[in-house]
């Protein structure tokens, strides 16, 4: 990590760094299609190139809105939404008792649960498991008309998704139209900030909703 720093550090030369740290979510990859505001697909990575569409399963998680909030005027034409869809672990043991009682093998962790629910082809079972969605970060993304709340950037100018220059800001967008974001996430200023992160969920990280598998930097 600190080598890694001293690359970043180089890079950029004096001017100021800051960190943005996040727990990574030990769930299933998904990429949302909205366009003009509304959900159009779902789509799992599959094979890295093609991926499963979801589209029916995901209508039907808690959160995940059919339609951006926030002003109409500021959804883009197109924006491919990324993030995780996984199960919520206080709910995981009733889901395998649930399971067992029907006969069925118990699911082996909250990732596989979610992965199978989601999956599913009856999209009325994915509707009666416990799965939310936070989203980590953008994709394909095309503004058209659309008037981008970034200061600063004119309405379909050309390249006007590159007054986005923080994942801190792709959050602060995503809430404003109702899209979930992990609330564990934080800006540090410094790697002693990034070493105190990674610290605190190596104790707590038990406590929070949804199993994970790392610290994002």
């Amino acid at each position: 990590l600190g080598a890694w720093a001293d690359r970043v550090r180089k890079d950029v030369g004096e001017a100021p760094v800051h960190y943005l740290t996040e727990v990574k979510i030990d769930g299933l990859a998904i990429a949302l299609v909205y366009e003009r505001g509304r959900l159009v697909r779902g789509v799992t990575r599959g094979d890295g190139r093609t991926g499963e569409d979801v589209t029916l399963n995901v209508r039907t998680i808690a959160g995940i809105p059919a339609t951006l909030g926030g002003d109409p005027a500021t959804h883009p034409e197109l924006i491919e939404v990324r993030g995780e869809v996984f199960m919520l672990v206080e709910q995981f043991a009733a889901l395998n008792e649930a399971q067992v009682a029907a006969g069925k093998p118990p699911f082996a962790n909250p990732r596989n649960a979610a992965a199978g629910s989601l999956r599913q082809k009856d999209p009325r079972i994915t509707a009666s498991r416990p799965l939310a969605m936070y989203a980590h970060g953008i994709g394909a993304l095309d503004w058209g008309d659309a008037a981008p709340p970034v200061a600063g950037v004119e309405p379909g100018a050309e390249g006007s998704d590159a007054g986005i220059v923080r994942q801190s800001q792709v959050y602060d967008l995503l809430r404003g139209w109702d899209v979930p974001v992990s609330p564990h996430n934080r800006v540090v200023d410094d790697l002693e900030g990034v070493h105190k992160m990674i610290a605190y969920f190596a104790e707590h990280r038990h406590e929070i909703e949804h199993e994970l598998d790392g610290i994002v930097v």
